[in-house]
């Protein structure tokens, strides 16, 4: 992989795509090198204003991108179905769950789940499990669920997964969030894998990438001197969008990626070209992945047609 840059990006043309959190950050950047690439990008974003105004700026840096905004709150199940029941497309080949909220002080969603665990991965699992009929129809499609190096810090617990019980700590439901992501991967994987499909389910992180999601949590809480702090960190340590944007990109568009892929940069996780990442070994226990999905697919009301077992 190394080396990997978004001019290695394979022609898209024909292909479909939704990416989450279009709007900014690494979301905007991978549904512009996509529509670059050739693909027709839905962005799917809470926004309507900030995902109009992404869509506009896509058009202006690649005129002949094509490019649509569609609301999505993944903080909203009812947003998540009515998205799913209004994609229009006979073909899905790319779905980029990139969306995220990170390190927020203790908030639920409108189901009434903790923030973290509802969008990052509820969310994600609703909206995956909705559009799996397209996708499953689609040669060579693949999923690719934005995890993060953070995951290292604190693994799911099934007794608690809206960590509800004793003192709510959001670096570590942050951490329990994204390990949800590469649980669900694999057990995604794995139940693809087992149906005969050609579905490719992988996940990526971006490292240090200087984008909004560092400074979001203090600028709600008010603590001026945090939020300056962040932004003080993604100048000095971290690397662009751009540049983050890449593992996502790669485990969406380069030949020969493996089903439960974990791709990250290349340098101690933290930047660089795109490479296999390490991952706690925890991330791929068959029993946690299958109990999580069950509790998944209570939680959301969502299955996943031909992927039942």
């Amino acid at each position: 992989m190394g080396g990997w840059g978004a001019k290695d990006i394979p022609g898209q043309r024909g292909r479909v795509a939704v990416v989450t959190g279009a709007n900014s950050g690494l979301g905007l950047v991978t549904a512009r090198e996509l529509a670059r690439g050739g693909a027709r990008v839905v962005l799917a974003c809470r926004s309507e204003t900030r995902g109009r105004e992404a869509a506009e700026r896509i058009a202006a840096e690649v005129p002949a991108a094509e490019v649509e905004f569609a609301r999505l709150d993944l903080g909203d199940l009812a947003s998540v179905r009515e998205f799913a029941d209004s994609f229009s497309y006979d073909r899905l080949d790319l779905l980029v769950n990139n969306a995220g909220v990170m390190a927020l002080p203790y908030g639920t969603t409108a189901d009434g789940f903790e923030t973290q665990f509802g969008v990052n991965h509820l969310g994600h699992f609703a909206l995956t499990g909705l559009l799996f009929p397209v996708i499953a129809k689609t040669p060579g499609a693949r999923i690719v669920t934005v995890s993060s190096m953070v995951h290292a810090l604190s693994d799911i617990d099934l007794d608690d997964l809206d960590s509800g019980k004793g003192p709510y700590r959001k670096w570590i439901a942050y951490g329990r969030s994204k390990s949800a992501n590469l649980l669900f991967t694999h057990e995604l994987a794995r139940r693809l894998s087992a149906a005969g499909s050609d579905v490719v389910a992988a996940t990526a992180h971006p490292g240090y990438a200087s984008t909004n999601l560092q400074t979001a949590g203090p600028r709600l809480e008010g603590r001026r001197r945090a939020e300056r702090l962040m932004e003080i960190g993604n100048r000095v340590f971290a690397q662009s969008a751009e540049a983050g944007a890449l593992p996502s990109l790669y485990a969406a568009t380069a030949p020969g990626v493996r089903p439960d892929t974990f791709v990250g940069p290349s340098f101690a996780m933290w930047r660089g070209s795109p490479s296999t990442s390490w991952r706690a070994g925890r991330t791929r226990d068959d029993t946690r992945a299958e109990l999580l999905w069950a509790a998944s697919e209570r939680l959301t009301g969502v299955t996943y047609e031909g992927l039942e077992g």
